[in-house]
C-alpha cells in the first residue's frame, strides 16, 4: 500500500467520456447521465481500508443523494490480476453486500483513470448539471486509525451548493487513499512525478 493523495485536477475540467461495463454486465456511458443536476465520480475498489473505512458512508451518502436527483458512478480502476480482490466478480459481491444503489464499473485498460488523472482510492469528483468539475478531493477529514468520524462533510457541503446553484467552496482538500494498483509499465507519469507520499 502506497498512502497517496489525489491530483486535484483542475476545476472547471469537462468530465472526461467513459463506455465501461457494470457488475452486471451492462454498458454505462457519461452520456447516460447527460442532463443530471449533479454527477458524483468515484474511484473506490473493494480491498483498499480507506474505502472500507468510508464504506458505510458512500453508502449512506450515496442514497441520500440520488433520491435528489444526483447521479452517481463508481470506477474501479486496479489491476485485477495482481489484485483479485478487485476482480469484476468481486465488484459484484461487493456492491450486493454493501446495498450499493450506484453502478460499478471496472476500467480494465485504466484509461479512465488516466483521463481523470485518479491517483487513489477513494478519489471524488463533483460535476454540475453541464459537466463542469466544480469539486475534487476529500469525503471528509477522517482517516483509518483516527478518532475523527465519517461524515462525509466535505462532499456533502460540495453536493448541497450545486443542487443549491452555488459554487463548491474553493478550499478544497485531496483525498488520500491507497494508490490506483497500476498495471506494470503502466504508472501515468502524474503518479510517477509525485502522487504517492
Amino acid at each position: 500500500m502506497v498512502r497517496t493523495a489525489s491530483t486535484m485536477l483542475p476545476l472547471g475540467t469537462k468530465a472526461p467520456d467513459f463506455s465501461l461495463t457494470d457488475t452486471d454486465g451492462n454498458t454505462v456511458t457519461l452520456a447516460d447521465f447527460a442532463g443530471k443536476k449533479a454527477l458524483l465520480v468515484m474511484f473506490i475498489c473493494n480491498h483498499c481500508p480507506y474505502v472500507k473505512h468510508v464504506a458505510d458512508q458512500l453508502k449512506s451518502l450515496t442514497d441520500d443523494y440520488l433520491a435528489k436527483g444526483v447521479a452517481v458512478v463508481a470506477i474501479s480502476s486496479n489491476d485485477a490480476d495482481e489484485y483479485p480482490d478487485d476482480s469484476p466478480a468481486a465488484m459484484a459481491d461487493e456492491k450486493a453486500a454493501r446495498g450499493y444503489a450506484f453502478p460499478y464499473l471496472y476500467d480494465a485498460d485504466q484509461s479512465v483513470a488516466k483521463a481523470y488523472a485518479a491517483a487513489c482510492t477513494p478519489d471524488f469528483y463533483v460535476f454540475d448539471s453541464d459537466q463542469t468539475l466544480v469539486y475534487r478531493g476529500q469525503l471528509d477529514s477522517s482517516r483509518p486509525k483516527t478518532d475523527i468520524p465519517v461524515t462525509g462533510e466535505d462532499l456533502r457541503g460540495a453536493l448541497d451548493a450545486v443542487l443549491a446553484g452555488k459554487p463548491p467552496v474553493e478550499n478544497q482538500r485531496a483525498s488520500l487513499g491507497c494508490n490506483i494498483k497500476w498495471k506494470s509499465g503502466q504508472e501515468p507519469a502524474y503518479f510517477n512525478s509525485g502522487g504517492a507520499s
